[in-house]
């Protein structure tokens, strides 16, 4: 059985409406522009993602911009005058981890169809698993299609989107545009294999990774209802996933399919796989088998990534803080809030949950926070499935991504691209493309009056 915390305030008008004689209409609830509970910081301006927990130390703080400095280091080829920061590749996607995440927030398609991507990534696999469970490598090209490389190795190419337009309209005769995006990609090395699953990854913020990380699993947990017991066609459910530190399977949490179970190893991952870095958690360069020339390429060391610097960018990615929401005053918002949960999107974006203790991160610890996701996978439809397994996750099933702080994206990083390959313009398109689980609040959505659709999303613009 699912198990939700709706702690707002519902309110029964419609937008623009008057309250009847002697009640009262829709409010916030306390606290309710506390985003990330006691961490939230109040800033919207372009760094509004980049800024550390709010409840924290000098002393923390200052860890805190020790890991930012790393998080922003160009790495360099091995060997370097540099030591410790050299080993970059032999194959790589980016120099920093900033290249991506610019600004700590989230990437995008490129605006010229021409250009190849840069923070979307191509993730690879063939059918079949690995020995730990998860997606099967490519036999040439390994897990993701790493577009870069260091001298006298050979890229192993790139990957290009251009879009198809889909016009629609809504009942109320108001015209739309989708953009189906078709995906190609100029490989190097050689043809991958005829069954070969693809699947574009775009980056995304950092904010609030920490606060998810402190959620209980148990607590997560009772949300899931794989079978749809209690009828309400919403099935979510977890991903099990392999835990390098453990040696076990475990709760999936991070990435656009909960394939990565901590922080730390989403870290430790992306190191390996963007930059080619090698951490105590994953010591082997990312050279298949036939890669002779990143085999033999020189490195940095074993690892090349310092357990200390490991550390410190994990701090770093735990503690950036969520911005505050914005206007939850604002009757327009509050009666898209409304809307919000009355067509459903509140049974897989959860508003509200509580941290319980995180190990090492007190500010984190005993938070009510209101991220709008349960962390769950759910089918979201064949509209927007890749294909391609991860785990436990089918290739219509993708985490619930959390709405915190999605209002201020333009703001940070100048572009308004939503959904796992940033192909939706802004929250409109974002709704329509949702299908699968999410169908019957997409049809609801649909047939809202304009103003009723203009309200909610201000309400989610106020996230």
């Amino acid at each position: 059985m699912r198990w939700l915390v709706f702690p707002f305030v519902i309110g029964f008008l419609g937008c623009g409406a008057e309250p009847p004689p002697g009640e009262a209409g829709p409010s916030a609830e306390p606290g309710e522009e506390l985003s990330g509970g006691e961490t939230t910081v109040f800033d919207t301006s372009k760094n509004a993602y980049s800024l550390s927990a709010r409840n924290m130390t000098p002393e923390r703080r200052s860890a805190f911009f020790v890991g930012n400095s790393f998080f922003k280091e160009n790495w360099v080829i091995a060997p370097a005058s540099t030591e410790g920061r050299d080993g970059l590749g032999p194959l790589f996607n980016a120099r920093s981890c900033s290249s991506c995440h610019l600004l700590d927030g989230r990437g995008s398609p490129p605006l010229d169809t021409a250009d190849p991507l840069v923070s979307v990534l191509i993730r690879l696999s063939v059918p079949g698993a690995d020995a730990h469970g998860g997606p099967a490598p490519e036999p040439t090209y390994g897990g993701q299609l790493q577009p870069r490389a260091i001298p006298g190795v050979l890229p192993e190419g790139d990957a290009f989107v251009t879009y198809e337009e889909m016009p629609g309209a809504f009942p109320d005769g108001e015209t739309y545009s989708l953009r189906k995006p078709v995906y190609s990609m100029a490989s190097a090395r050689g043809d991958m294999q005829p069954d070969v699953m693809t699947s574009p990854r775009v980056a995304p913020a950092m904010i609030g990774l920490g606060l998810l990380e402190a959620i209980p699993e148990e607590d997560l947990l009772r949300a899931e209802d794989p079978d749809d017991t209690d009828g309400d066609g919403i099935s979510g459910r977890a991903n099990r996933v392999w835990d390098a530190v453990r040696g076990a399977t475990s709760f999936g949490r991070f990435g656009w399919k909960a394939n990565q179970p901590t922080l730390v190893q989403q870290t430790a991952g992306a190191f390996l796989g963007d930059m080619g870095l090698t951490t105590p958690m994953f010591p082997a360069e990312d050279c298949t088998d036939v890669q002779a020339d990143c085999k033999a390429a020189p490195t940095g060391g074993v690892p090349e990534v310092s357990p200390e610097i490991l550390d410190r960018v994990t701090f770093y990615s735990a503690t950036l803080a969520v911005p505050a929401r914005r206007d939850v005053d604002d009757p327009v918002v509050l009666a898209g809030k409304r809307l919000f949960l009355e067509i459903g999107c509140g049974k897989c974006h959860t508003p509200l949950l509580r941290t319980g203790t995180l190990e090492g991160y007190p500010e984190l610890s005993g938070q009510t926070i209101r991220p709008f996701t349960d962390l769950l996978l759910h089918d979201m439809g064949e509209a927007l499935a890749d294909g391609r397994p991860d785990f436990e996750a089918d290739g219509r099933e993708w985490r619930t991504p959390p709405l915190w702080g999605l209002g201020l994206q333009e703001a940070v990083n100048g572009h308004e691209n939503l959904l796992h390959d940033g192909r939706a313009r802004g929250f409109v398109e974002a709704v329509l493309w949702h299908g699968g689980e999410a169908e019957s609040s997409r049809e609801a959505f649909r047939a809202l009056p304009a103003e009723d659709r203009g309200a909610l999303v201000r309400f989610l613009e106020s996230l």
